[in-house]
């Protein structure tokens, strides 16, 4: 299996570095692995939905 960084994921995903680390921290996305204090994120991984949005009307097209 092949495997992107925290920053290739959040350019990816249009995300802060940041919001990718939380993100894996709360263990939103399948397949991740921790290397002492990097992350190993599945390159054909999904952006998870994003749970701070309770309505539609922040929502990006």
């Amino acid at each position: 299996m092949e495997y992107i960084t925290i920053k290739e994921a959040a350019e990816k995903w249009n995300l802060s570095v940041r919001r990718v680390q939380t993100i894996c921290n709360e263990g939103m996305i399948q397949g991740t692995i921790k290397f002492g204090h990097a992350w190993a994120i599945p390159k054909d991984a999904e952006k998870p939905a994003d749970k701070r949005i309770k309505t539609k009307k922040y929502m990006k097209r």
